[in-house]
């Protein structure tokens, strides 16, 4: 009944919430893993600062390196952020046998390859299944659950600053930087919303996802990016019309062994189940060539879901350690990456097109569709009372990424329209 000893980086709302599950749920973790779980040391930036939650003095430091080096820890547990000194500390765990529970989505779709090997090779676990999703756990999930499994697709809602602002935008038309200060206010979204609202902290989740559900190692350049900061009210009126609902989707799929990885704006059908998931929440979508569809749905963040997934690593880690077997299971990409290119990426298009309000327009319009050989599902020209311009809004059947964009360069250059307004994705 040798305790397992725990070293604490960082006790911000998320290290708050693992100590607050280890300590008031010893019981029953102590009996999953077969011995106590203490946590020893804890890393703070200030120690004087008041916090909401009693900690022993003595276990608080200000240098994260007395935690890592200290003999005594077992397993080093990262929550307190940032990318080139946490590789560094993590590494240093690592050297020193000590195994590493992360939720820092940036440092693992980063740096993930590199502490994944440096992991194996000194046979230790690395786990970080909090770095996506928060509490729903789609990393143990890829890596077991679907061990037997080829995963072709996997969309994801996985930001739920952006899925909060289009569900207010959808459900009350609201404007999107009316709900974006909503957003701030009540938490959901930073001073500086830039990495949610474009993309990026989708993207580096979802370069995490892809090389987990592909076994390649899928870096963070290799995801194609765009925002919702140009999402207007107009383009959901209009995607609602049609039987959509605009989602901020990441998408990675793979047919053979190419793959592509995006994240954008994308109309999704109403009747699909990501169309329903709303608010603050993440969902993940994995198609398996012989399981089918599968859904993981829940909180997204938030300090207790996302301390809930990291205390479900540590005791696998500990079980692990208490079977030897302590690096076994570590997954290291071994497939070699093979990307998808832009001639090889299909996939439906929504345009709403600004154009001139007279005959043959249209005419014009699905010419230049045809030269490029894009067929349309749907085509909708109207009058907008508030717009001296016709509107056209436009559903494509399924293309190739390379003839739409030749497409867009050509409606550049077409004088009878005046403003390509909107072009996204459609899914379902």
């Amino acid at each position: 009944m040798k305790p397992v000893k725990v070293g604490l980086l960082g006790l911000g709302t998320v290290g708050t919430g693992v100590v607050r599950i280890v300590e008031g749920n010893q019981e029953d973790l102590s009996s999953q893993v077969g011995s106590p779980i203490l946590i020893e040391r804890i890393a703070v930036n200030n120690s004087n600062k008041p916090r909401d939650i009693e900690v022993d003095p003595a276990k608080i430091t200000t240098d994260p390196w007395e935690v890592i080096r200290d003999p005594e820890i077992d397993v080093i547990v990262e929550v307190m952020g940032g990318i080139d000194g946490t590789k560094e500390y993590i590494l240093e765990a690592l050297d020193r046998g000590k195994h590493v529970v992360t939720a820092n989505k940036d440092l693992m779709a980063l740096h993930g390859s590199e502490i994944l090997a440096k992991a194996q090779e000194k046979q230790c676990d690395v786990f970080y299944e909090a770095s996506v999703a928060g509490g729903i756990p789609i990393i143990r999930t890829l890596i077991e659950g679907f061990s037997s499994d080829k995963i072709m697709k996997i969309i994801g809602i996985v930001n739920g600053t952006t899925n909060y602002i289009l569900t207010k935008m959808s459900q009350e038309g609201a404007s999107y930087n009316d709900v974006l200060k909503e957003a701030q206010d009540l938490g959901y979204a930073e001073a500086d919303p830039t990495s949610d609202v474009e993309g990026l902290d989708a993207a580096r989740k979802m370069a995490i996802l892809g090389t987990l559900g592909f076994r390649t190692n899928v870096e963070l350049h290799d995801v194609s990016v765009s925002g919702i900061s140009e999402v207007s009210k107009a383009d959901i009126a209009f995607a609602k019309r049609l039987g959509y609902e605009i989602k901020l989707l990441g998408i990675a799929e793979r047919q053979d062994e190419e793959f592509s990885i995006s994240v954008q704006p994308t109309l999704i059908r109403t009747s699909h189940p990501l169309a329903s998931v709303n608010g603050v929440f993440n969902a993940v979508y994995v198609y398996g060539e012989a399981v089918g569809e599968t859904m993981f749905y829940g909180a997204g963040a938030g300090a207790m879901p996302t301390a809930t997934s990291i205390v479900a690593d540590l005791v696998a880690i500990i079980k692990n350690l208490k079977l030897g077997v302590n690096g076994l299971k570590q997954k290291v990409p071994y497939k070699q990456k093979k990307l998808k290119s832009d001639e090889d990426i299909f996939y439906k298009n929504f345009l709403l097109l600004h154009v001139d309000d007279k005959a043959g327009v249209l005419a014009k319009i699905t010419q230049v569709f045809a030269e490029y050989d894009v067929s349309l599902d749907s085509v909708v020209q109207q009058a907008n009372p508030n717009n001296p311009d016709a509107e056209i809004i436009i559903v494509t059947h399924n293309a190739s990424k390379a003839s739409m964009n030749k497409v867009l360069r050509h409606f550049n250059e077409l004088k009878v329209i005046h403003r390509i307004k909107s072009h996204y994705r459609v899914e379902g």
